[in-house]
């Protein structure tokens, strides 16, 4: 579990203009502090209403800014100034066996500590705003849990998994810079790499941190993070929201998941499958025949066959470990069985058939 921090003395951040330190440590966002994992001074934790999934990791995220104030632009999309810094900390539960468990995929309390005496921490991925642009960055824990070494080729650290029907051995990829860059890209012409995750419509949730309720977004706002709009934020549907329609759940879970790539101007834009959460018909995949599949189609004639999950093309992908066939490609080694049950239901319960035609 998170918990939070009180009576430590934080480290003030440090922004790096042009090089990256060889330790994690050196930004300050974060410190391990007594067995803790904290946030430095004025950082601020956030979390996601449909996160992206990896391999049943919790997330840590936080923010913070050198100065300035991150912009709602078009559709919800944040303007972040020049001197941000965005971390993401990958870590699980760990057994006295050294295994670990899955964490629950979506947590409602948000803090700002990790107890290292009962969870074990990964890697931690940094997004930073410099002039020229933004530069993804990794760090991997060592085994003493002290501090995280920059590491630009990527790593793989073997897990076993306890607890779950996915129990067992498994490699968790820690992904290269080109890898990094390459998902942070959602415009495949320009190539320009932006933050994913932090939307004014993914930010926009009720939270719990410590004994306080608010409004997340709110939150970063009054710390100077985020300039609100004249506008309401339009609220991003959490996947596993059982007051949401199965469609608002559906189509949330496969933008947060699959849409950086598999949108008109992505680098998936070949396979004509688009799914952001503007698209409709055919482009989200209904009855739509494959284009640039190859062997990932299973066999199957369809993106979405109305009415049989086990007949369409996108969850036999999503349900696959195999790399020829999974989606995504990149960012998992295991199978995200609660995400497949909702795009299984989503489709199972869908009118209409396909043409043979």
């Amino acid at each position: 579990m998170l918990l939070t921090a009180c009576g430590q003395e934080r480290v003030r951040p440090s922004f790096h203009p042009e090089a990256n330190p060889p330790t994690l440590s050196a930004w300050g966002a974060l410190q391990v502090e007594k067995g803790r994992l904290i946030l430095g001074e004025g950082v601020e934790p956030y979390t996601l209403n449909t996160p992206l999934f990896t391999d049943y990791a919790s997330k840590l995220r936080t923010v913070w800014m050198l100065s300035g104030s991150a912009s709602i632009g078009e559709e919800g999309s944040l303007d972040f100034p020049v001197g941000t810094v965005i971390t993401k900390t990958f870590y699980y539960p760990e057994g006295e066996d050294g295994t670990v468990t899955a964490a629950a995929y979506q947590s409602v309390d948000l803090s700002s500590e990790v107890d290292l005496s009962t969870h074990r921490l990964i890697e931690t991925r940094l997004l930073v705003r410099r002039e020229d642009g933004w530069h993804p960055v990794s760090y991997v824990w060592n085994e003493e849990q002290t501090e995280a070494t920059l590491k630009r080729t990527g790593a793989v650290v073997p897990l076993t998994l306890a607890d779950h029907q996915q129990a067992g051995p498994f490699a968790y990829v820690v992904p290269n810079e080109n890898q990094c860059a390459g998902c942070h890209a959602p415009d495949a012409a320009s190539g320009r790499i932006e933050p994913l995750g932090p939307t004014a419509g993914q930010l926009s949730r009720r939270e719990v941190v410590g004994d306080e309720e608010g409004e997340q977004l709110l939150r970063l706002a009054e710390a100077g993070f985020v300039t609100l709009g004249d506008e309401p934020a339009v609220v991003q549907t959490r996947w596993d929201d059982a007051s949401a329609s199965l469609d608002q759940r559906a189509r949330s879970y496969l933008a947060a998941n699959c849409a950086h790539c598999h949108n008109p101007q992505g680098p998936a834009d070949t396979s004509g499958l688009d799914l952001s959460l503007g698209a409709t018909g055919a482009a989200v995949g209904r009855c739509k025949p494959p284009i640039a599949a190859g062997s990932g189609t299973g066999g199957h004639r369809f993106g979405i066959e109305p009415g049989r999950p086990e007949a369409s093309i996108l969850t036999y992908r999503v349900g696959s470990t195999d790399p020829g066939a999974m989606m995504p490609e990149l960012g998992r080694s295991l199978v995200h069985e609660e995400g497949l049950a909702l795009l299984n239901q989503w489709i199972a319960e869908m009118d209409g058939t396909c043409s043979e035609t």
